[in-house]
């Protein structure tokens, strides 16, 4: 076994899964690697929850072989050793409180409720105040927030999760990332779907986007923006009329709206399209010529603008 093989946590070749005659996945490879934060990117119907429900044991695949954690998934149903989460909401008992819940997970589980450290993961989730509460009264932050903590209780090597962030409120929202984030630095890989552009962008190294059930694009974040097409950006400076004339004079950089779409009209701002060499070249001149640079940014992210991008291709090739 090589080292490659003893750091990944996933490695799928060639995936497919049916129901009925609709075909969920089709020839899906997948390489997740210990200690980092994997985001599955697709739009609805891409196959995302059907990868993660196979990567948790809710489902078998029809062919092609996959490896969790270095061990060859067989043809039963069954969780992996070492392999926690949820896909669509997690599986809560509403007439129980948040305490109760996670007691009787680690009960049914064969561990001591007194040692399995359940004070310790509702503190780690932000739950310590509302541990005494009914899960039936939680929002649906607070819910996504107690299936992460009934996760974190068996100390999983690989964590799966189903739009984590869903309901989350800023605070819950910290909480959850610092939990993902300490995870992953701690050696263990984390496998997250998310509609959440910006949380994806914050969280994960590498991302595999989905379309039709085939993988369009699986890589680190940097290649995807490398690969991707020309971005709108929104320039603002010290003075707009003089990177005005810096922008429509650079070749390779075309000026698209003083405001750019959904931004409110800023007399300092203006938005332009170019590739990132030439977006360098602009900030360049303009910093050259005196004029200060107070704000630079994509009016839509750069994973934004490759889903964006890659799954309409793909949607109108079917």
């Amino acid at each position: 076994m090589g080292l490659m093989d003893t750091l990944r946590a996933v490695r799928a070749r060639g995936i497919t899964k049916a129901f009925g005659d609709v075909v969920a996945l089709d020839g899906v490879d997948l390489d997740v690697t210990r200690g980092q934060i994997h985001g599955l990117v697709g739009p609805n119907g891409a196959g995302k929850t059907t990868l993660l429900g196979l990567l948790l044991g809710l489902a078998v695949a029809d062919g092609g072989r996959l490896e969790i954690l270095g061990t060859p998934v067989e043809r039963a149903l069954a969780a992996p050793d070492g392999v926690a989460g949820f896909v669509d909401a997690p599986g809560l008992y509403p007439s129980l409180t948040a305490r109760q819940n996670l007691t009787a997970l680690a009960q049914l589980r064969g561990q001591d409720a007194r040692t399995a450290g359940i004070d310790d993961v509702l503190a780690e989730v932000g739950l310590t105040d509302v541990a005494d509460d009914k899960a039936r009264g939680f929002s649906l932050g607070m819910r996504q927030r107690l299936g992460l903590a009934a996760a974190l209780l068996t100390r999983p090597r690989l964590l799966v999760l189903d739009e984590p962030s869903n309901g989350l409120d800023p605070a819950g929202k910290r909480h959850v990332h610092g939990v993902l984030t300490r995870l992953a630095a701690d050696g263990a890989a984390v496998v997250l779907s998310s509609h959440r552009m910006d949380d994806l962008e914050a969280l994960c190294s590498e991302v595999t986007i989905l379309a039709t059930g085939r993988v369009v694009f699986s890589g680190p974040l940097t290649k995807l923006a490398a690969e991707n097409r020309e971005l709108d950006y929104r320039l603002r400076t010290s003075d707009a009329e003089a990177a005005r004339r810096l922008a429509a004079d650079l070749a390779g950089v075309r000026i698209v709206d003083d405001t750019g779409p959904g931004l409110r009209k800023d007399p300092d701002a203006l938005v332009v399209r170019a590739l990132v060499p030439a977006l360098d070249e602009l900030v360049a001149q303009v910093v050259r010529s005196g004029v200060a640079v107070r704000e630079l940014a994509p009016v839509v992210s750069p994973l934004e603008a490759a889903f964006l991008a890659l799954t309409e291709h793909q949607e109108s090739g079917r």
